[in-house]
């Protein structure tokens, strides 16, 4: 089980907020979520970039517009197994 993409991808607040940002939304461009973001619209786009490494968002081209989603149906999965695995050895 290989999470620590999915945890360096959450391990900065900004990107946590991001995610759950997107957790709301369809897809959202980087000038939207710097609007909700309390940082520099490169500095989002950096962060973007780290969470698309991590594989929890995909981006999708639109016209000039690149949007991100969310894809988190495997970590999801995952983090289920990690938690799994934790309650039984614990129990």
């Amino acid at each position: 089980m290989e999470l620590s993409p999915y945890f360096q991808g959450l391990g900065d607040p900004i990107r946590q907020q991001i995610v759950a940002l997107l957790i709301d939304k369809e897809s959202m461009n980087v000038t939207q979520i710097a609007q909700h973001i309390p940082m520099s619209r490169p500095t989002v786009s950096h962060h973007l970039k780290i969470l698309k490494q991590a594989g929890l968002v995909n981006v999708q081209k639109k016209g000039t517009e690149m949007f991100y989603r969310l894809e988190i149906t495997e970590a999801i999965r995952l983090f289920k197994q990690l938690v799994t695995f934790v309650e039984e050895e614990c129990n």
